[in-house]
């Protein structure tokens, strides 16, 4: 039996129209993910690299080309179906958190599971492991602006885990954060990748990049492996 592929990209092609000019920003990208990799996307401001990670967040659509994800040809899903397959399929870790501040730590961990449809006290209780691997059990009715920086990255984390994802998809997510805590934040994904979890960070600083096991590049719309 072969390695299982998450994420599986074959000539993907993505462009814009700016008024009458075709903006082409992605230009037949090649690109696999295998379970339980740890991979960064690295590339400049302009890249391609936003791009791309909404396409494999099934938060864009490509143009032409191929994409599966965890099995499922996303090129041939209607886009009502691509909500499902992202609450489903992706954890998602952004720069800025994306909190909902009037919620406490917990109400916004399990969010997306009460969205499922799961009752509060289930959706609780499945977190809680989580919630204590992340050192967050203390902090459970504190409001985000309550925390810093670095233990607001982990009430996201915490959040794209309780889903129990296949992909935990991270955009710059020590971009908001002072060098310690991001350190901490890096050292947060090392261990949840030796956990098993398939973790995909996008990422402009080659440094923050260095963290994974593997680094890809994108350059004006073309990825260098």
């Amino acid at each position: 039996m072969g390695t299982e592929q998450i994420i599986s990209m074959k000539q993907v092609r993505k462009s814009y129209k700016m008024g009458s000019e075709k903006l082409n920003v992605l230009k037949g990208i090649d690109f696999e993910v295998n379970k339980g990799e740890f991979t960064a996307i690295l590339g400049p401001s302009g890249s391609g690299k936003s791009t791309l990670m909404n396409i494999i967040g099934c938060m864009d659509t490509l143009d032409s080309g191929t994409y599966d994800l965890n099995g499922t040809p996303i090129h041939n899903t209607k886009e009502r179906q691509l909500t499902k397959i992202r609450n489903k399929e992706i954890g998602f870790i952004f720069q800025n958190y994306h909190l909902i501040p009037t919620y406490t730590v917990m109400q916004n961990i399990i969010m997306p599971l009460l969205m499922r449809g799961k009752d509060r006290k289930t959706a609780e209780k499945e977190c809680l492991e989580t919630v204590e691997m992340l050192g967050l059990s203390k902090r459970l009715d504190h409001k985000p602006a309550e925390l810093s920086g670095g233990q607001r990255q982990r009430v996201a984390i915490a959040r794209a885990l309780c889903s129990k994802p296949s992909l935990l998809l991270a955009d710059e997510p020590t971009g908001a954060l002072d060098q310690n805590s991001g350190i901490e934040v890096l050292r947060l994904f090392t261990k949840l990748h030796e956990m098993g979890n398939t973790i995909v960070m996008i990422t402009h600083d080659m440094n923050v990049a260095g963290w994974a096991e593997r680094t890809v590049r994108i350059v004006d719309g073309e990825m260098y492996q």
